[in-house]
């Protein structure tokens, strides 16, 4: 077999590898955890060790309602986006507590703004497929 073929079949074989709402999970992530290394020595860990779960639980939700049917991926998509409220919480709690800049608070609100609309388009998207319609609000 041909190497290239090879590592093209493993990149494309989980399919929420290919979501750019996954890629862009990953992505917050990487930067909350990067953000919150400097306030973990201010609150002992609790605060950005939770921020830090929550903001994996997105992506984690996303990959595990991808193996499942489009009703129960569409069950998952929603836990992420429930998540992304969840990080919202987090972010305005860090601010106040000073933790976080204005900066590093206003990154954070696009962040969650974009993938709870990326969600909510996706949520749509195979809600329309399976050919049903909630009252899907945000």
């Amino acid at each position: 077999m041909n190497a290239d073929y090879d590592q093209e079949k493993n990149i494309s074989f989980f399919r929420f590898e290919d979501l750019r709402i996954y890629h862009k999970a990953l992505d917050y992530i990487i930067w909350v955890h990067k953000t919150t290394l400097a306030f973990r020595d201010k609150d002992q860990g609790q605060l950005s060790a939770k921020f830090f779960q929550t903001a994996q639980s997105i992506a984690l939700n996303i990959a595990e309602g991808s193996a499942r049917n489009k009703s129960q991926f569409v069950y998952y998509l929603k836990l992420a986006k429930s998540a992304i409220r969840d990080c919202l919480v987090y972010t305005s709690l860090a601010h106040s507590l000073g933790h976080m800049n204005d900066s590093d608070e206003h990154h954070s609100r696009e962040q969650l703004m974009e993938m709870t609309k990326m969600l909510g388009a996706l949520i749509g998207s195979l809600q329309k497929a399976a050919g049903f319609i909630s009252d899907e609000a945000e």
